[in-house]
């Protein structure tokens, strides 16, 4: 076998026929190419049940249909902080992060300086077309001077920034050992790309370091050229911007990357962060199908500092506590204090779908903005909880919503610290739904929470609880 592609692409007409052995790129493009020198280069070093290939959103985004190793998709950006994920916890394997250039040196720019500047032994694959070729053809911070994209529509100026080099910069740091940039526009530098390619999973293999190969590629469809403009296109404009070539190489001299896996070990890090990796203890008798049969939608929402987010976590947590698939989706405005903050949380009896609550079972409000922009969203028969304190208007709600009002600015700052209303808020809370037992709430504090608050919380967390059942006798 010279190549490690499946012999059918399911995804295309189920594998049948022509579709079924073609890919999903467009005439010209130069991703199936590159998808070739990778496979052919895997085979040749004979490691194909070693290789995870890792696909972010972008056009090679479907990447696991056609080759035939491990594969793991990432979300936009996202991938080489996946890849190092992979390689830290398993050293032996080759890990190829294969990414365009809106996907890593936009969206991603963060992640792949950050891995790069680390140096670990991971090979990166870098699409450079100069534009977002999936989502619409988009200004890329590639897009040359003078290009015309959805978003320049006159074309690239120099107000908007020079194309970005980024063979050049990941070179300038320190972690990485090769990068180089190569083309596909004819045979020569086809096979120069090839040798690239090789050479940066070879040092893999050998644990050298970080390599990176950055191939500038065609893009017919949204350059509105056909495959052979397209070609001469990057020979003719991108070339004179990117040059080709050896931008470094210092895989000779280096030194073996040795990953000690140990602080990667999960017991290792609980113990880091304080963790046990022992069961917590279940108090609930079952799923609180009382608020919903299958998934409760919960949506925290107040000002910045007000600590839903916190609470948020903290009753995420007491989902998982009881066993129940439990997420938290946060949404922050723009200041960390006085702006909108809100917080989605699931918990679901088996999987949640979705982290997002556009119509939660259960509401809490800790200001007025809050209760007037969320109140109406509110499932039919479901639940509003809000801060008394400084809410004094209930808008109109969906028929059969229950309100319930409780005081937590007014309770917290009676117990010396503000600051403790997202923990009174959880006391009413429990009260008022019976989502989980107090106890599953008190052990999420006592886990979720530093030790030397154990104490104050704790009362903060029963003083909401009996306000709730005085006022509304629950």
């Amino acid at each position: 076998m010279n190549h490690v592609f499946y012999e059918t692409f399911e995804r295309h007409a189920h594998g049948e026929g022509i579709k079924g052995h073609s890919t999903h790129y467009c005439p010209g493009c130069g991703h199936g190419l590159v998808h070739k020198f990778v496979s052919e280069a895997i085979a040749e070093l004979d490691i194909q049940d070693r290789t995870v290939a890792i696909s972010p959103v972008g056009c090679s985004v479907f990447l696991y249909y056609y080759m035939d190793v491990g594969n793991q998709q990432a979300a936009h950006g996202r991938a080489p902080a996946v890849a190092l994920g992979q390689k830290l916890a398993r050293p032996d394997s080759i890990v190829i992060s294969y990414q365009g250039d809106g996907d890593l040196a936009s969206i991603g720019l963060a992640e792949i300086v950050s891995a790069a500047q680390l140096g670990a032994p991971i090979t990166v694959i870098f699409i450079n077309n100069t534009t977002y070729g999936m989502t619409g053809g988009q200004m890329a911070p590639t897009t040359l001077i003078g290009q015309v994209t959805a978003t320049s529509p006159d074309g690239r100026t120099e107000n908007m920034g020079q194309p970005m080099k980024v063979a050049e910069m990941i070179a300038g740091l320190d972690g990485p050992v090769y990068v180089e940039r190569v083309a596909l526009f004819d045979v020569a530098q086809r096979v120069k790309a090839k040798k690239a390619i090789k050479k940066a999973i070879q040092l893999q293999m050998d644990n050298k370091g970080f390599s990176f190969i950055e191939v500038l590629s065609e893009c017919p469809v949204q350059l509105k050229l056909d495959p052979v403009k397209a070609s001469q296109r990057v020979k003719e404009e991108m070339v004179p911007i990117f040059p080709l070539g050896v931008k470094k190489d210092i895989s000779e001299e280096a030194n073996i990357f040795e990953i000690n896996r140990a602080p990667y070990e999960a017991e290792t890090l609980l113990k880091e962060i304080g963790a046990s990796s022992e069961a917590s203890p279940r108090f609930a008798k079952g799923f609180p199908s009382h608020l919903n049969a299958e998934d409760i939608a919960i949506k925290f929402a107040g000002s910045g500092g007000d600590g839903a987010q916190t609470a948020a976590l903290l009753l995420t947590r007491a989902g998982l506590q009881e066993g129940f698939d439990s997420t938290h989706i946060p949404s922050y405005g723009p200041e960390s204090r006085g702006g909108t903050s809100y917080a989605d949380v699931h918990i679901a009896k088996e999987e949640v779908l979705s982290p997002a609550a556009p119509m939660p079972d259960v509401f809490v409000a800790f200001n007025q903005p809050s209760l007037v922009k969320f109140a109406g969203t509110v499932a039919p028969g479901g639940i509003v909880l809000y801060d008394s304190t400084v809410i004094f208007e209930v808008p109109e709600l969906p028929e059969g919503v229950k309100v319930y009002g409780v005081p937590f600015s007014e309770i917290a700052q009676n117990l010396g610290k503000r600051i403790l209303k997202n923990v009174v808020c959880l006391g009413a809370f429990q009260a008022a739904t019976q989502i989980f037992p107090e106890e599953t709430f008190l052990e999420a504090l006592r886990r979720g929470l530093k030790p030397k608050l154990h104490e104050i919380n704790f009362k903060a967390f029963a003083e909401g609880a009996k306000a709730f059942r005085e006022k509304y006798g629950k």
